[in-house]
């Protein structure tokens, strides 16, 4: 079994763009060849913003990466080489199969092929999105959902999504959740958690938001619910993330609201630094309107941190009984859920191990075999 992926989504610059999918391929990358026989091969079509040596080396050496010399940081590059230069690639290489990662796979392949869906934010936030690359992205998308063999969705709740908005076949669905990496455990108490609270001047009692500065994310409704606790719950909130797109507002409400003094902006975060910050935390509030996943609430749980989130999409299912569930809508309920872990000690501790319990339900391991799963049910080779 051949599999060529691509990789062009991947990312080892820091931004925003290494969050979210990127991470996604890259543990995939990171688990999969433990799922491969000896007679199975992985080529990985990568462009520049991968081509790191450091992070290359800790991956495995069976790994073939296949390097474009096309700019495919941009993307209309990046879109004309997916659908040109990557069909011949893989008919040269004799590739048995091609994982589109990332919502998209070449239409005229003459290969079997697999998508990854991660969510429909495109169909559900169209005005938050250009003009241009939601119609690409609805065009493609659909079209990649009905040229792919099999669709895997991250979640339940996105491949119900994905049945019901692109007239997808329930049977042509997989659903294979993501995972949280090793790395994020627990490290209240550790000198390394003590030695990072002394470098960022952390408080010993502050609120935590971690995710890329976007609309949907939610953040001008966390905003006014930290306004509305009250004063003696009111702990410093730290939002965690990479400025996005259309977050002018954000700023802007955190001066409406006479919070500046209490709500920090630490910006992007290297993955490495992210246990720490979860496990620095008293809690992690994660009110977004729109998930496929929402992969920063497991994180939180594997480090024992509490979680408050959203009763919507695809945050139920993912953090299970273990976490404070609040409608994003009203910041009412959002400033109930924060008031309610940051009042009762014992609380916070039942949700740190209720979170932790959830959380090991969710390897990358697992993500990586189940994808092979996939990957051999398409080729008729399980």
């Amino acid at each position: 079994m051949r599999i060529g992926l691509l990789g062009q989504l991947l990312s080892f610059q820091e931004g925003y763009r290494q969050a979210g999918v990127s991470r996604y391929i890259e543990n995939l990358l990171r688990y999969m060849p433990a799922e491969l026989d000896s007679s199975d091969s992985l080529s990985v079509f990568a462009g520049a913003a991968a081509r790191h040596p450091g992070k290359l080396a800790t991956f495995d050496r069976s790994i073939d990466w296949r390097w474009t010399g096309w700019p495919t940081g941009k993307v209309p590059v990046r879109i004309l080489w997916e659908q040109i230069a990557a069909p011949f690639q893989a008919r040269n290489m004799e590739i048995d199969l091609i994982h589109g990662p990332v919502n998209i796979v070449p239409l005229m392949s003459g290969r079997p092929s697999v998508v990854t869906i991660h969510d429909l934010a495109f169909l559900e936030y169209p005005d938050q999105y250009p003009a241009m690359q939601r119609r690409y992205l609805t065009a493609m998308t659909r079209a990649s959902t009905r040229q792919a063999d099999r669709v895997i969705t991250v979640s339940q709740f996105t491949g119900q999504d994905v049945a019901e908005r692109l007239d997808v076949d329930p049977d042509r669905i997989t659903a294979v959740p993501n995972g949280v990496d090793a790395s994020f455990t627990p490290r209240q108490g550790s000198d390394e958690l003590h030695r990072f609270r002394w470098k960022n001047s952390l408080p010993d009692d502050f609120l935590l938001f971690v995710g890329t500065l976007q609309p949907r994310k939610n953040l001008i409704g966390l905003l006014r619910a930290y306004a509305r606790l009250e004063p003696d719950l009111r702990v410093p909130l730290y939002i965690v993330g990479g400025e996005g797109w259309m977050y002018a507002a954000i700023f802007d409400e955190v001066k409406r609201l006479d919070i500046e003094r209490n709500v920090v902006f630490a910006g992007y975060a290297a993955s490495e630094t992210l246990p720490l910050w979860y496990s620095a935390a008293t809690a992690c509030i994660y009110p977004s309107y729109y998930e496929g996943f929402g992969l920063p609430v497991l994180e939180a749980m594997a480090c024992g941190v509490p979680v408050v989130t959203s009763n919507r999409t695809s945050l139920p299912e993912v953090a299970g009984d273990a976490a404070i569930l609040v409608d994003p809508d009203d910041p009412d309920d959002i400033a109930q859920g924060i008031s309610t872990v940051l009042a009762s000690l014992e609380r916070r501790q039942w949700m740190q191990a209720a979170g932790t319990s959830q959380a090991a339900n969710y390897t990358w391991q697992r993500t990586a075999r189940e994808t092979v799963a996939v990957y051999r049910d398409v080729l008729g080779d399980s």
